[in-house]
């Protein structure tokens, strides 16, 4: 079964959306999970990840903005992106520790 990233679209600057990835089967006992991006011409980019504790890290170009959460009962893992900028315009995919990396979900933001 292939992960997918889910939620992306196309908002203005200033707004906000919300990523969603799905796993296959439960997630409680995977001790991290992240997102990371990849604008064009770029290299790939960690932007969040979360443990079992449940306890986050963020990269400097996002903290303060973007949030990563979990919901085991649910399989799933968020991104709730706000304050969006033209500079946050990339495919953003999931990491779900053995589940592995999800198919990417496009997020463009104008400006």
């Amino acid at each position: 079964v292939q992960l997918q990233a889910s939620g992306g679209g196309l908002v203005q600057a200033g707004g906000s959306l919300r990523l969603s990835c799905v796993a296959p089967g439960s997630i409680g006992s995977i001790s991290t999970m992240a997102y990371s991006r990849q604008a064009p011409g770029k290299q790939r980019e960690l932007v969040a990840s979360i443990t079992s504790d449940p306890s986050t890290t963020y990269s400097d170009s996002v903290k303060g903005r973007f949030t990563i959460s979990r919901d085991n009962a649910k399989r799933t893992v968020y991104l709730q992106m706000n304050s969006l900028k033209p500079e946050d315009t990339a495919i953003y995919y999931c990491y779900l520790g053995y589940y592995g990396w999800g198919q990417g979900t496009l997020v463009t933001v104008s400006s």
